[in-house]
């Protein structure tokens, strides 16, 4: 399953500019000739093609010139590689994407898109040097490195090879709120119902062997608590019932439950992750949330090492013999720059 989502959203002459681009790319053409369009709407069109089709990973920009009476441009594409170096990155990719995909071909829709988060949180390091290629798949699939577009077109070309329906959103930097850098992730359909899903915030937050699914099927309410508005408009993601916390039991909103919850933890040695949702979590629900978990903690002589997600309202503790430096943190997510 191929979706070309902002492909569908251009008008008739943008539309004819995204296929003489998506033409002239898969040839690896050195130049070709496309509608003469003005620069900010062939340069949108260029992202938009990259978005709906992340194979073509080996070009992030282009230049241009054109004669004054023409009706068309001729665009210059810049490779990041040289011809036969981006035909072996090619059938890598595709080996490695098939190699990938038969994996999981067995499991249903839901299983499948776990397979495909796990695979990122697990094998793909968040890549804080911003190398060219971490901005495309070749980055997450081929040398396990990516930041936020990347990862977000590696779970897209998984999805599309796995059958089910997946885009790439894509949210504007604010500068007043210190977010320096636009953000990617996807938006993917799961039982005909839309949901957010961004496998880059859980892969910064999985740390210790533990997968977390704080950005796991997400509602527009529950995303955009701390995700920026987005630069061009995606379906509506109306469910907040069947995030992966709430299916898998782990939303807790009495005390009481997260006492039993933490005694089983302490006693098993095991982390105990979930979400809160007895109300706002405050300072002083938060103090209170602490105090139980002391109190477990100190009755097989353990201390609490807590990681807290506030936005969602998530909370990863751990119970340890040793008494940790902080012993909470609060955990932020890292981006780097959409090229």
């Amino acid at each position: 399953m191929q979706t070309t989502y902002y492909y569908d959203k251009l008008n008739k002459q943008q539309q004819k500019a995204y296929y003489a681009m998506k033409a002239g790319l898969e040839l690896l053409a050195p130049s070709f000739q496309v509608p003469r369009l003005d620069g900010k709407e062939l340069a949108d069109i260029y992202f938009m093609l990259r978005l709906d089709h992340p194979k073509i990973f080996y070009t992030v920009t282009f230049k241009y010139r054109y004669y004054p009476d023409s009706e068309y441009v001729e665009l210059i594409p810049e490779y990041l590689f040289p011809k036969a170096k981006i035909q072996d990155h090619q059938a890598a990719m595709e080996a490695r994407i098939k190699k990938l995909a038969k994996q999981a071909e067995g499991l249903d829709e839901k299983g499948k898109e776990q397979f495909i988060h796990d695979f990122i949180c697990q094998n793909v390091h968040y890549d804080k040097l911003k190398k060219p290629y971490s901005h495309e798949i070749i980055g997450a699939l081929g040398h396990g490195v990516a930041v936020c577009e990347g990862i977000a077109k590696a779970v897209k070309v998984l999805c599309d090879a796995l059958n089910i329906w997946c885009i790439i959103a894509l949210a504007e930097a604010n500068p007043e709120k210190n977010i320096k850098y636009r953000h990617a992730w996807n938006v993917i359909k799961i039982g005909g119902t839309y949901y957010h899903l961004d496998a880059t915030f859980d892969n910064t937050l999985s740390k210790d062997e533990t997968i977390r699914y704080d950005y796991y099927n997400l509602s527009d309410t529950q995303i955009f608590k701390d995700h920026e508005p987005l630069v061009w408009k995606v379906p509506a993601c109306t469910d907040g019932d069947h995030f992966y916390y709430k299916e898998k039991k782990l939303v807790f909103t009495k005390y009481e439950d997260v006492r039993k919850r933490a005694l089983q933890a302490v006693k098993k040695e095991k982390t105990l992750l979930f979400c809160w949702r007895g109300g706002y979590l405050t300072r002083e629900v938060l103090g209170e949330l602490i105090q139980i978990f002391e109190e477990e903690a100190a009755k097989k002589e353990k201390h609490v090492r807590l990681s807290l997600n506030w936005p969602q309202a998530v909370l990863c503790v751990s119970f340890q013999k040793q008494l940790p430096e902080t012993q909470v943190v609060q955990e932020e997510q890292e981006l780097a720059e959409i090229m």
